[in-house]
């Protein structure tokens, strides 16, 4: 059985040997995207299209107006108290 100082060490040396595989292998798959990016000319939105999509986020406009306050809701999610419940006609915003 090992002592606890001499499995220290071990684990020491295997978090550099760990370290240094991380370092070599990520610069090899860099190097290789860097070459298919670079052979087929792509572009950030080619390899991540979802990140042009959360960017282009748009609101939604307004439906109705609370004339007491001047408050609005879009007539999404939980309607807020001062149209709960009554005909949403009356604070239509046209």
């Amino acid at each position: 059985m090992s002592s606890y100082k001499a499995l220290l060490q071990q684990r020491e040396q295997l978090e550099q040997q760990i370290q240094q595989a991380r370092k070599a292998e990520l610069s090899e798959a860099v190097a290789k995207v860097r070459a298919l990016v670079a052979e087929y000319d792509l572009t950030q939105e080619d390899v991540f299209p979802a990140a042009k999509a959360k960017a282009t986020r748009q609101t939604v406009a307004p439906k109705y107006r609370d004339p007491a306050t001047g408050a609005t809701w879009t007539g999404r999610g939980k309607p807020p108290k001062w149209i709960d419940g009554k005909e949403r006609a009356q604070f239509e915003i046209k």
